[in-house]
């Protein structure tokens, strides 16, 4: 008939890919998740300074593993050193 049969490893792949897909965030997500605006993370895009991004067609989705290295990568503030002496 053509069909595949349930649990064979073509289903497996194709709930994995519209997983993947269910979890990419998109820009309003991501200003949500960092408290900014979505002029901010458009900025980002257009200088390249923020997280990679995917574009499909003319929209734009984030992975929320790139979004997460990316924030780690930002420089922190406000830690103490001490001074040796």
């Amino acid at each position: 008939m053509g069909l595949s049969q349930p649990g064979t490893t073509e289903d497996y792949e194709m709930g994995a890919v519209r997983n993947a897909i269910e979890n990419l965030l998109n820009e309003h997500e991501v200003a949500r998740v960092t408290g900014l605006s979505v002029a901010s993370v458009r900025r980002w895009r257009l200088l390249r300074l923020g997280p990679k991004y995917i574009k499909i067609g003319s929209a734009v989705r984030y992975k929320p593993e790139d979004l997460a290295s990316w924030l780690e990568s930002r420089p922190t503030g406000g830690e103490q050193t001490r001074a040796n002496g």
